[in-house]
């Protein structure tokens, strides 16, 4: 699924091909403490809404965590994915 429009995939290689001498940075201050900084903040990876089928178990297991244990269920499968990278 590609997001961009060809209007801003133009737009996009043109900055590519600009040279990093000719953009204004001056306006912006450097950041030197990275102290409050949120690593994902502003990503939302796409959702998709699936029926799936969990033993009862480990679905309690996950409830007993509290509220987001879909949030925890999706971050253990990534992690799943993360330490079996094969496919």
């Amino acid at each position: 699924m590609n997001r961009v429009s060809e209007k801003q995939a133009e737009e996009l290689r043109r900055l590519e091909q600009q040279d990093e001498e000719v953009v204004d940075t001056s306006d912006i201050p450097e950041i030197t403490n990275w102290d409050g900084a949120v690593r994902g903040r502003f990503y939302r990876p796409l959702k998709e809404q699936v029926t799936l089928r969990i033993d009862a178990d480990v679905l309690a297991w996950f409830r007993a965590g509290g509220n987001k244990y879909q949030t925890r269920i999706n971050a253990a499968l990534r992690e799943y994915i993360r330490k079996h990278p094969e496919r």
